[in-house]
């Protein structure tokens, strides 16, 4: 039976070249392409055609860059070419928010408006961004050199992981040579002049911060292009930084002369056992926010007899206020690609994936350029440097879904299917990727086996505490002097890291601290003592998270941030449990009713229900998102930010 969408549904030229680019030319109508005699007769290629199902996402990707929105039509090509039910192919494209089911203009404008772009004056951004292209999802007409008559309409976007760059945001236009452009700081005129000029004003240097290296940092990522200096805190540990802003990212020789992949050859030399025993000496915990240690879990999947394995980097940093994966892979991406082959190689794996955020067109760009450069000189493929071994990597764009962070529902984007977590046990290190053993690590827990392999998993114990071991990464944003990224030994203080980013800007009191993202906590100034480590921010009933550092000082609206942090959650689950599909509205209908200043009863008994509904959402969600929804309202209740009576 032939099931299409609609029974008018016709994929155009274009639309069909774009997919045919990514999975070949159709061998015959059953896979879309011309009748053949025998083709009323037998079907060859199913199971081929099944074999692919895992490129759904990535063909919808091409659709949409070529036509701007997946067609009816389109659609149902790509059913027909994979042998996806159009239903279950329809589910997927209209899950992630990067996708676009209906008509839309030729370019399509996100403009950030999450937590840390709040306090970079997001909403003015928006007023403005009104006033120059008409109300969010309204079309309006571009004139200009390579606007080629092309239409635009902008809408807000939750976090595009330019959190220390101000307001930031994203364009994607269809049929264009670049389909994707971000833009950090952004101004309506910046825009404009992407669009009709075709190029984006020059990039401010990134924003990294290794104070430790001298008495002073300077850095030019400020929205008006000038200088600031921070103060030099207390002398550490500078690792996972220390090659940034002194290599070429594009330059496989210049990581080389800066000692890029030592680490692999050392790593051969150990063998897979060897490679496990040091990250097990270091004392290694996940840096996603779970704090697993990471031997562990490198280890269930080395000793696995289920063949093949996989080993999967997770480089989709989704949490608000986080930019730590968007730094290291623009300015190091080939860091990655050794790390990632490094724990190929432990795993016992022949095939890596990156999965990357969709709105890290740079990052993605840098990353690619690096994994083919490392292909073609022999750091990846069917013999690795000669040793004997095969591995060879892939990237995975995600499209839009802050659930795909978590290791399960990243396996099932990777899959080609909507990124809903699955259901534990088995963990994918008996069943993942495809159903094999699979090891999932994020971007900075890769970067961090490089520096045990260099200094020794004893030595990288040594730094930091006992529980906590090395060095970490945080994401300062908000009210502070210098936004960047910082590298600190584990056990600093909270103070220290905000004051060696010169402090609360202009000297104003210091009124809370974001720890950890949107699903993170509050702190109040009394926390400022507190050391960073995994076992002192759980003393403290908080959580480390990605490394979120967002400093708010006595200006910022908090009701209007707490607002947005309970919109984000709701539209950001993916709906497959109750408790956070139901709980992430019920918790955003009821801070909308404080804020407002219309609770139902007392505010006494709204704070009640907010804690019966964030008890549910612990104990009953299948993933964190639904687990740590309620945290950061719930910690800011604790510090009487929102519903004290007045």
């Amino acid at each position: 039976m032939d099931l299409r969408l609609t029974a008018k549904a016709a994929a155009t030229d274009a639309e069909r070249a774009a997919v045919d680019e990514v999975l070949g030319p159709p061998a015959s109508q059953w896979e879309g392409g011309e009748r053949r005699a025998q083709d009323a007769h037998v079907a060859f290629g199913g199971r081929a055609a099944r074999d692919r199902r895992h490129l759904l996402i990535t063909v919808l990707h091409a659709v949409q860059e070529q036509a701007g929105w997946i067609s009816p039509g389109a659609l149902d090509y790509v059913s027909q070419r994979l042998t996806v039910p159009p239903a279950e192919a329809y589910g997927v494209a209209s899950f992630y928010a990067l996708f676009r089911t209906s008509p839309a203009p030729g370019a399509v404008v996100h403009v950030c408006d999450d937590v840390a772009c709040q306090v970079a004056g997001a909403e003015e951004l928006c007023a403005e961004m009104t006033r120059r292209f008409g109300h969010e999802g309204t079309e309006s007409a571009l004139n200009g050199p390579m606007s080629n008559g092309t239409a635009v309409t902008w809408q807000r976007s939750p976090c595009l992981g330019k959190c220390d760059r101000g307001s930031a945001a994203l364009i994607q236009r269809a049929g264009a040579a670049v389909a994707r452009r971000d833009i950090a700081p952004v101004t309506p005129d910046a825009i404009w002049h992407a669009l009709t000029a075709g190029e984006s004003p020059a990039e401010v240097p990134l924003g990294v911060l290794v104070p430790q290296l001298s008495q002073a940092s300077s850095r030019t990522g400020s929205a008006d292009s000038t200088q600031a200096t921070a103060p030099a805190p207390a002398a550490g540990t500078v690792s996972l930084l220390r090659r940034l802003d002194h290599i070429d990212p594009s330059s496989l020789g210049s990581y080389r002369a800066a000692g890029g992949y030592e680490m692999l050859r050392r790593a051969i030399t150990l063998g897979p056992q060897g490679i496990i025993r040091e990250v097990r000496d270091a004392k290694l915990m996940g840096r996603g926010g779970a704090a697993f240690p990471t031997h562990i879990k490198w280890d269930a999947v080395a000793g696995n007899p289920v063949r093949p394995h996989y080993v999967v980097c997770n480089a989709d940093e989704s949490e608000p206020g986080t930019f730590k994966d968007r730094v290291m892979l623009e300015a190091d991406p080939y860091a990655l690609v050794e790390a990632l082959t490094i724990m190929g190689h432990a795993c016992g794996a022949e095939q890596g994936y990156i999965y990357i955020r969709g709105e890290y067109p740079t990052a993605e760009a840098r990353l690619a350029h690096a994994i083919g450069q490392a292909r073609a000189h022999g750091f990846l493929g069917a013999d690795v440097l000669g040793a004997g071994f095969a591995f060879d990597i892939e990237i995975r764009r995600g499209a839009g879904a802050y659930i795909a962070g978590e290791e399960t529902a990243l396996i099932n984007s990777i899959e080609g299917k909507r990124a809903e977590p699955r259901n534990k046990p088995p963990f994918p290190a008996q069943s993942g990727l495809f159903g094999k053993p699979t090891a999932v690590n994020n971007v900075e827990t890769l970067l961090s086996v490089l520096e045990i392999l260099r200094v020794g998993g004893p030595a990288f114990a040594a730094v930091g505490t006992e529980a906590s071991t090395g060095t970490r990464l945080f994401c300062l944003s908000g009210c502070v002097a210098v936004p960047g990224l910082y590298e600190y030994d584990f056990g600093v203080t909270l103070r220290d890291v905000i004051d060696g980013a010169g402090g609360v800007a202009g000297g104003r009191p210091l009124r809370a601290v974001l720890l950890g993202g949107a699903a993170g906590v509050f702190v109040g100034p009394e926390a400022l003592d507190m050391p960073l480590t995994f076992e002192g921010v759980r003393a403290a009933g908080a959580t480390l998270g990605s490394g979120v550092v967002l400093v708010l000082d006595d200006t910022v609206d908090l009701t209007a941030l707490l607002r947005r942090i309970t919109q984000f959650f709701r539209d950001e689950s993916c709906g497959q449990c109750v408790p956070c599909r139901v709980g992430t509205v019920r918790q955003e209908e009821l801070v909308a009713r404080l804020v407002s200043g219309t609770p139902l009863g007392s505010v006494t008994s709204e704070l009640a229900l907010l804690s019966d509904i964030g008890s549910v959402a612990r104990d009953a969600s299948i993933c964190g998102l639904g687990q740590t929804a309620l945290s950061a309202v719930e910690s800011a209740v604790k510090l009487g930010l929102i519903g004290a009576d007045s």
